[in-house]
């Protein structure tokens, strides 16, 4: 693979983007600086100059993964009838269409994360916030909890 040129700014997409794919490809064995760069056609200097390290590089991967995660959901809930069961019928409908169907990238991220226990404080504290929304639910909070995070570990440990 040849070296592009790329715009500076669009460099740090390009690296998430092709290590993403290597996991994608091959699961986290092959996820090294070196294969990155060979990836996204760029030097290892140049992959380097955006993330610092192998852990840098998953942390980055594990906040982009969280975003499109807490972008998801929250179309799911907008779409949903107001009320109690917005919250948690989102996060089965993000459940069912993002792990169901998913070709194994959120569950080799999440190995790629067991070494590095900071790629997942985002998704922790994001995880804290929504239990905290749902443990506000008259009647039916710990039962609507349980189902959530049932539900979504049964999909990501399939």
């Amino acid at each position: 693979m040849t070296k592009a040129r790329t715009r500076r700014e669009d460099r740090p997409v390009i690296i998430l983007d092709a290590a993403e794919r290597l996991i994608r490809r091959s699961g986290t064995r092959t996820l090294t600086i070196d294969a990155v760069a060979a990836e996204a056609s760029l030097s290892k200097g140049g992959v380097l100059h955006h993330v610092a390290s192998k852990d840098a590089l998953i942390t980055a991967l594990a906040e982009r993964k969280l975003q499109s995660i807490k972008d998801d959901i929250a179309q799911h809930e907008a779409d949903q009838a107001p009320g109690p069961s917005a919250l948690p019928l989102a996060m089965i409908a993000h459940a069912k269409t993002s792990y169901c169907d998913e070709d194994g990238f959120p569950r080799a991220l999440l190995l790629a994360t067991a070494d590095n226990p900071e790629a997942c404080a985002g998704f922790n504290e994001f995880l804290r916030q929504h239990l905290a929304r749902l443990e506000e639910i008259p009647g039916v909070a710990s039962e609507a909890a349980v189902i959530t995070f049932a539900t979504l570990g049964l999909m990501i440990s399939r």
